[in-house]
């Protein structure tokens, strides 16, 4: 569960809403609204916004979610000497510092940050991950649109070499770097799953395709 999914969830419980009453007020379905609260999905701040329309304004926005982690990290440790006005910035900084992890967003080609996002880090983890390795991947296709995986939403990922059943990944395959579902057939044989227009497989041997990270949630487009 996620931070802002457990707020969604209260707001929406305190509101007397099921999730699928919920869907409708925002044009989505049961299925969706389940894997924001659950925390398969993360969403951005517009969606966030209408959300907390919808719900009486009750649900926090990302920003604060930090700031309050960040409080309370800071709350935690022994009281600092005084400081001078600058060196109090400095504490800050760096108090923040510490929670507020800043990821760049790239291409597939994973050359240069197009952008940048931020996460809580939390226990020295983003999201359960070592933070030196994770990233988030913008889209560049509608190759999972039958994933609900679209061409410019972004995507949080961690970066791996390993081969997980069932996992979307970004890989190297036939001389190109593409993101497809990958299924174990046995332990020489693999199917690569796309779903643009319609369901597509292909089956490849493990040595045929090297993965480069793993998809973890999607941040959609409205």
């Amino acid at each position: 569960m996620s931070k802002v999914g457990d707020s969604i969830r209260d707001a929406r419980n305190a509101k007397g809403m099921s999730q699928k009453q919920l869907g409708k007020k925002l044009g989505v379905s049961e299925g969706f609204i389940n894997e924001i609260e659950s925390g398969k999905k993360v969403i951005n701040e517009k969606f966030m916004e209408r959300i907390g329309k919808v719900l009486g304004g009750s649900v926090q926005n990302m920003s604060s979610m930090f700031q309050n982690i960040a409080y309370e990290e800071e709350k935690s440790q022994p009281a600092p000497k005084a400081k001078t006005p600058e060196k109090v910035n400095d504490v800050w900084n760096d108090a923040f510092g510490s929670v507020i992890k800043t990821i760049g967003i790239y291409g597939y080609d994973l050359n240069k940050t197009i952008g940048t996002k931020q996460l809580p880090v939390i226990s020295k983890k983003v999201e359960g991950f070592n933070p030196e390795k994770v990233l988030f991947i913008k889209i560049e296709n509608d190759d999972l649109m039958g994933f609900r995986i679209c061409k410019d939403d972004v995507a949080f990922a961690n970066l791996t070499n390993e081969i997980e059943n069932n996992a979307i990944c970004l890989i190297d395959y036939n001389d190109t770097r593409v993101i497809r579902q990958i299924k174990r057939l046995d332990n020489n044989k693999l199917l690569l799953i796309s779903n643009k227009i319609s369901l597509k497989t292909e089956t490849v041997s493990h040595k045929d395709i090297k993965v480069i990270a793993k998809l973890n949630r999607v941040e959609f487009q409205i």
